[in-house]
């Protein structure tokens, strides 16, 4: 009779322990916000600067997505870029939207890093985009543009790309090389 007792003050203490609230999770932190100055966005074709920037299908993976970008010289004389491309997402009615752009190797890409890449007329040079559209607690964003300049102070062309980014607000972006790494 003594152990069936303690059974039931144990059990008891155990429920009322599994009712308890959890407590909150910790604050997300700030994130570090990269947000290049809107620029004129030019129409498709190629720009004064001598180069043309179209996207590719958007690719998924566990997850995860990433869209490449295709600079293309479509001017006569050699360009040289060196870094990453200058990217802001939009919402569907063309409003800059705000997130967090990371430089660097996702789970869809990996960066080559920052060296000059010299690119001949009719040449190219490919940049990831990469996001995850992971849901935690809020409501889900998605973007259905990204403006990209080939580098600080280019104009920028729009490019229509359907982002789902969950609730991350992050961006991942690799630097502009002649190959990409999987």
């Amino acid at each position: 009779m003594l152990g069936k007792a303690i059974l039931m003050v144990a059990g008891t203490a155990l429920v009322v322990t599994g009712c308890s609230t959890p407590p909150p999770p910790p604050p997300r932190p700030i994130p570090t916000i990269h947000t290049p100055e809107p620029g004129t966005v030019e129409p498709a074709g190629c720009l004064g600067t001598g180069v043309t920037v179209k996207s590719g299908p958007v690719e998924v993976a566990l997850g995860h997505r990433a869209v490449v970008l295709t600079l293309t010289n479509c001017g006569t004389a050699p360009r040289t870029l060196t870094g990453y491309p200058e990217v802001r997402l939009l919402d569907k009615e063309k409003r800059p939207m705000t997130v967090e752009v990371e430089h660097g190797s996702s789970y869809m890409a990996i960066d080559p890093g920052v060296s000059p890449q010299t690119v001949q007329p009719g040449g190219t040079l490919l940049s990831v985009i990469s996001w995850s559209n992971t849901v935690t607690a809020g409501s889900p964003e998605a973007g259905a543009y990204v403006t990209v300049s080939a580098a600080k102070g280019d104009p920028e062309q729009r490019i229509a790309v359907d982002t789902d980014l969950g609730t991350t607000g992050k961006l991942t972006l690799t630097a502009w090389n002649a190959a990409l790494k999987h």
